[in-house]
C-alpha cells in the first residue's frame, strides 16, 4: 500500500493482517494499490501486477476510490485455482461494502474471499477400500 493512501495506522494494520492471513491460507501473494490509476485502470492494474516480484503467483487489487474503480488481476498460477466467477463474487462483495462507505471492510472481505477461493484443494489419498456395494 502506498503511504499516502489516507488510511489510519489501525486501518493499515487491519488490512495488512487480512492480507497476511490470506497469503497464509492460500500460499499466493496479495498486493493492494489504493489511489488514482495512471491512464486506463485495467491497463494500469496490469502494469502494477507485472511489476510484482512473482506475478504468476500474485493477486493484485487496485482500487481508485475517487473514480469508483476496482480491478483485480490474477497471475497465471493463481488462475489455475481461482476462476473468474470467484473473482467476480469477491469484487461484488467489495463493491457492496464500498458503496456503503466501508473501504477497509470491503478490502478485508474481498481479500478473504479471494484467498478462500484460491486455496489448494486437499489431496485425496486412496483408502484401500474398493467402492461399490457388497451383496449378502
Amino acid at each position: 500500500m502506498a503511504s499516502g493512501d489516507g488510511f489510519s495506522a489501525d486501518q493499515r494494520y487491519d488490512i495488512d493482517r487480512a492480507i497476511r492471513a490470506a497469503e497464509t491460507a492460500c500460499r499466493y501473494e496479495f498486493s493492494l494499490y489504493v489511489g488514482p490509476a495512471e491512464g486506463a485502470s485495467a491497463e494500469f492494474a496490469q502494469r502494477l501486477h507485472a511489476s510484482l516480484i512473482a506475478p504468476g503467483r500474485s493477486v493484485l487489487i487496485m482500487i481508485d476510490p475517487a473514480a469508483r474503480v476496482l480491478e483485480i488481476v490474477t497471475g497465471s498460477v493463481v488462475r489455475r485455482v481461482l476462476n473468474d466467477d470467484a473473482v467476480r463474487l469477491a469484487a461484488a462483495a467489495m463493491e457492496s461494502a464500498f458503496s456503503q462507505g466501508d473501504l477497509v471492510g470491503g478490502i478485508k472481505r474481498g481479500v478473504s474471499q479471494l484467498a478462500d477461493a484460491a486455496r489448494q484443494p486437499a489431496t485425496l489419498h486412496a483408502s484401500g477400500h474398493a467402492s461399490g456395494h457388497a451383496s449378502s
